[in-house]
């Protein structure tokens, strides 16, 4: 079996605020397009190429903050998986929004914010905790996830 891919578990709490603020944003200016925007954000780093994550890794050291690497790595798995929920609810948003469904839109929007804010500002991460009953559920007795 390989290895699962490890990242830096400060970068998607980073990614996380800027999450939070983004989604803000779509909620005071009901902006169907700047949620189209992060669900582009979301399919990203669902893919492993986060932006705001990779803001953290390569700018923000540039800019003269000093950054080591913590004592322990995190399985990139579960972080993914939020990453993929939240581009449900910035598609069920975005299409509601621009279908003039705005009660809809704004409802996906807050639940996404929720979940992003909860991350950045407690470190709970939802979409992972989803992961982890999927990946429970779903294995065979015996196997490991």
């Amino acid at each position: 079996m390989i290895d699962p891919p490890m990242i830096d578990p400060r970068a998607p709490r980073f990614a996380a605020w800027i999450t939070t603020f983004v989604l803000a944003a779509v909620l005071l200016t009901q902006s169907g397009w700047l949620l189209v925007a992060q669900g582009v954000v979301f399919a990203l780093g669902a893919a492993g190429r986060n932006p705001y994550a990779l803001i953290w890794k390569h700018v923000l050291p540039r800019l003269g903050r000093k950054r080591t690497l913590p004592a322990e790595l995190e399985d990139a798995r579960p972080p993914r998986f939020a990453q993929l929920v939240g581009l449900a609810f910035a598609v069920v948003g975005a299409v509601a929004f621009l279908a003039g469904a705005a009660t809809v839109a704004l409802i996906a929007t807050a639940a996404a914010l929720s979940a992003a804010f909860l991350n950045a500002a407690f470190g709970f991460c939802l979409g992972c905790e989803l992961y982890l009953i999927f990946k429970r559920t779903t294995t065979r007795e015996g196997a490991t996830a």
